[in-house]
């Protein structure tokens, strides 16, 4: 099912403040964190935190995503017992090799008596991963989004800093293709420094240019930024809505292409342009939600 992921933001399992400021955050999906910004003596206490928050509720119709532990850590199987039992419509699985990872994580769900619409997404964060795109991409049902890590990534192949991001162009492209072959959502890697507006911006800009679905964020502050590089602005959406228009006037005519402005506009034309009204529908209704 399409749902609108252009932020998705991630938190601290530890950090009770954040997870409470969320409810009030234009973020459409909020990833609550048990991995890297949580100490390993304080796993089990982020996941009560978590817990606590979740069953305040007042997160609306944001998707909700647990990022777990690794395979090879000894919190995993922990991790995923303790998603089956949240109200949460997936699970995040860091630094993902290879479709036998997401495999085993879907048996586990499985075998817990995981609701059937909980979701897997996936970390794209070293260069196995990338090799392994399409087994990752194809591994289960389950799959709904692949994450790219480009920190982590950037460390396995000791690139350097750049803010074209050149070093990582193939990676980036591999996992849209990926994710866009398989049904999946393809979702940009985090921008560390949150208070590079400009730098965060061009980025989100490439991003939504090579495909992706949205931006994974670490500060509230870049919200707003990947909302307005990922979701369709106001002249996009009248182009849209006339496109839609035109197309639907040449079908009853019996004609199966239109002409709009000057340019010939065909089936996939229309179904981009719709898709971009039914994303707009979506994100209202998604705020609407806020809060409830």
């Amino acid at each position: 099912m399409f749902r609108p992921r252009r932020s998705a933001l991630f938190m601290p399992g530890t950090n009770a403040r954040a997870m409470d400021k969320a409810r009030a955050l234009d973020a459409d999906v909020l990833i609550f964190d048990l991995e890297d910004s949580v100490a390993p003596d304080a796993k089990v206490g982020a996941r009560d935190a978590i817990a606590a928050a979740l069953q305040q509720g007042g997160y609306g119709a944001r998707e909700l995503v647990l990022r777990v532990n690794g395979a090879e850590t000894a919190w995993q199987r922990d991790d995923l017992a303790f998603a089956v039992t949240q109200s949460i419509d997936g699970v995040l699985i860091p630094k993902v090799q290879g479709g036998d990872e997401v495999r085993a994580v879907a048996a586990i769900l499985d075998g817990s008596g995981a609701k059937p619409d909980l979701k897997i997404w996936c970390m794209m964060e070293t260069p196995l991963a990338f090799l392994h795109a399409e087994a990752i991409a194809s591994a289960s049902p389950r799959l709904a989004a692949l994450v790219v890590g480009t920190e982590d990534l950037g460390k396995d192949l000791h690139t350097r800093p750049r803010p074209d991001r050149l070093p990582f162009l193939t990676a980036l492209q591999i996992c849209v293709m990926a994710a866009r072959a398989y049904g999946l959502a393809p979702m940009d890697a985090v921008y560390p420094a949150f208070d590079d507006t400009d730098g965060f911006a061009a980025s989100c800009r490439q991003g939504r240019d090579l495909g992706f679905e949205g931006r994974t964020l670490i500060h509230p502050k870049q919200i707003a930024i990947a909302n307005d590089a990922f979701g369709p602005s106001a002249d996009e959406l009248a182009a849209a809505r006339r496109i839609v228009d035109a197309f639907a006037a040449a079908k009853a005519e019996g004609k199966g292409i239109a002409s709009l402005d000057g340019k010939m506009i065909e089936h996939l034309h229309a179904t981009s342009a719709q898709r971009l009204l039914d994303m707009a529908t979506m994100i209202a209704a998604r705020r609407a939600g806020v809060g409830s």
